[in-house]
């Protein structure tokens, strides 16, 4: 079991930056996989981003690749999506996910089999 909470979310002007984190607790990320998703309002949940536990791996959208990095930092229980370049169309909300090695791991994040553990979310909205 794992708590995860997202923050660093807010009103950013287009071409600007922000800096997502999740915080885990209640058990180390050093056996989860990241993901980080996005749903804008009327749209089906989108899969930004995912990594891998330690190797670096990392699995990026289209629509997203070249402007949004992801990272972590284990040994502070915590991953990061580095957002750049936004546009208005990453307007949404922002969840962290995690999945657990015996679940598959990142190659469940990648092939979008679903995740384990949800944040709620943090909002962010791109716009002049």
């Amino acid at each position: 079991q794992v708590q995860l909470v997202e923050s660093g979310g807010g009103l950013v002007q287009p071409g600007g930056s922000l800096r997502l984190s999740c915080a885990a607790s209640g058990d180390t990320l050093d056996y989860y996989a990241i993901g980080w998703f996005r749903q804008a309002p009327g749209k089906e949940r989108e899969r930004v981003s995912c990594i891998s536990i330690s190797d670096g791996r990392t699995y990026y959208a289209d629509s997203v690749k070249g402007r949004f990095t992801i990272s972590r930092d284990n040994a502070k229980n915590t991953s990061y999506l580095q957002m750049n370049s936004l546009k208005p169309e990453d307007t949404a909300v922002y969840y962290c996910a995690a999945n657990h090695i015996y679940s598959g791991s990142f190659a469940a994040c990648v092939r979008n089999y679903g995740m384990d553990y949800w944040g709620k979310g943090t909002l962010v909205t791109v716009s002049s």
